[in-house]
């Protein structure tokens, strides 16, 4: 297994410089709810550092996460969920499940889902399988594994537990390499398992992230790191912005922890994340880490 290195970031694209506005990447976010209005605001901050365009769809009946949203950030286009398809046709790339609610109605306490969560997600896949997609959190638990299958590119984001319901391991196991290997080959998906040391694999190739530190436990963090990884998979190979989306992400959390210690959030990790990147590119560095 081969050890993520700053060498991958020579391998992202670059903006050209005689390059148009769209060119550089459009992606449609897919996520939020009145119980995880923060997890979508983490994953659009994020994502709107890389590409030129991003599309948010957020939960239905979700106007005002929308307007809190837009005080917060103004980077995004708003986009009502049953225009989304239309988007989606266009992006390069679609994140869906940032704040998307799992469970019942009665434990969700907003009269949200899973059961939507699981609809929506199956429908934009059947009807969208062509598209490179990126799943993570709510869409992530509720989905089958089986509609992997049915993608041509496909990224999963799940830590240990997301994992084992997803594949259907016992809650006790600890999920090893070979495990997250054999999956990403039957499934035929590129695998981002999230842990102290991240398990990047293809089919044909895994990769081993050993960037990040404990401040990096942070409700939100994960949220980042999905907002990066759907903004670089819209102009890059799965596999590459898989692996560097983990390397990136866990070196700017080793940077904030040389700063402050533990004592970071998911917020300054995106405040973070483009200055790591353009210090990486830069080879500024290169001699430090």
């Amino acid at each position: 297994m081969e050890i993520v290195s700053e060498k991958i970031i020579q391998q992202l694209y670059q903006p050209p410089p005689d390059s148009h506005k769209g060119q550089n990447g459009k992606l449609v976010i897919i996520g939020g709810s009145r119980l995880f209005h923060g997890a979508s605001l983490w994953a659009l901050k994020t994502a709107s550092r890389i590409v030129d365009m991003v599309f948010y769809s957020p939960a239905e009946g979700s106007e005002q996460l929308t307007e809190r949203l837009k005080s917060q950030l103004y980077d995004f286009i708003s986009v009502a969920r049953h225009q989304v398809g239309d988007y989606i046709e266009e992006a390069d790339a679609v994140l869906i499940g940032p704040g998307l609610v799992r469970g019942t109605a009665k434990e969700t306490g907003t009269g949200e889902t899973g059961a939507e969560t699981k609809r929506i997600t199956r429908d934009l896949l059947r009807k969208f399988p062509q598209k490179k997609w990126v799943f993570d959190a709510g869409s992530l638990q509720v989905m089958e594994a089986d509609w992997l299958k049915r993608l041509d590119q496909v990224i999963i984001t799940p830590h240990q537990q997301e994992f084992r319901t997803l594949f259907k391991f016992p809650s006790s196991s600890k999920i090893t390499s070979d495990q997250v290997n054999q999956k990403a080959k039957e499934y035929r998906c590129i695998i981002l398992f999230k842990g102290p040391e991240d398990i990047i694999c293809s089919p044909e190739k895994c990769f081993l992230n050993q960037k990040g530190n404990s401040g990096m436990t942070k409700g939100g963090t994960g949220d980042v790191l999905a907002g990066l990884t759907a903004g670089l998979v819209c102009k890059n190979d799965p596999l590459l912005a898989a692996a560097a989306a983990a390397y990136i992400n866990g070196l700017a959390g080793d940077q904030l922890f040389k700063q402050l210690g533990p004592y970071f959030n998911a917020s300054d990790l995106c405040e973070q994340i483009p200055k790591t990147m353009a210090g990486l590119i830069r080879g500024k560095w290169s001699k430090k880490n």
